[in-house]
């Protein structure tokens, strides 16, 4: 977690950007195999955010369907990037504890017409 944070905060001073904060984010994340429910995981994050980065952690509250739920560490951190006045990049690394660790990525861009 600490290689995550520190990431974020390098990717924040890289592009020179004041820190804005601290924040709370409470976001749920449910899972569905067709239609068959498999569990939510609610994450509690606190996070810092810049003008074109953030970093974020806190627990993450495992409830799967049919079984007892759980209490785990994640955290993600993001960046995102201008390329011109319509389109931008950005990209997102997470990951969660557990019995092995589990870790994510997400990249993508937009074009504003």
């Amino acid at each position: 977690m600490k290689s995550i944070i520190a990431a974020g905060f390098l990717l924040g001073m890289a592009h020179g950007a004041a820190i804005a904060g601290p924040y709370a984010n409470i976001e749920a994340n449910s899972g569905f195999y067709g239609s068959d429910y498999l569990g939510t995981a609610t994450d509690v994050h606190v996070g810092f955010e810049g003008a074109n980065w953030y970093v974020q952690g806190g627990p993450a509250l495992l409830q799967p369907d049919g079984a007892d739920g759980d209490i785990e560490v994640s955290a993600k951190a993001g960046a995102s990037a201008s390329l011109s006045d319509a389109l931008s990049v950005y990209g997102e690394v997470s990951f969660i504890t557990g019995d092995e660790y589990g870790y994510g990525t997400k990249v993508g861009a937009k074009y504003k017409f």
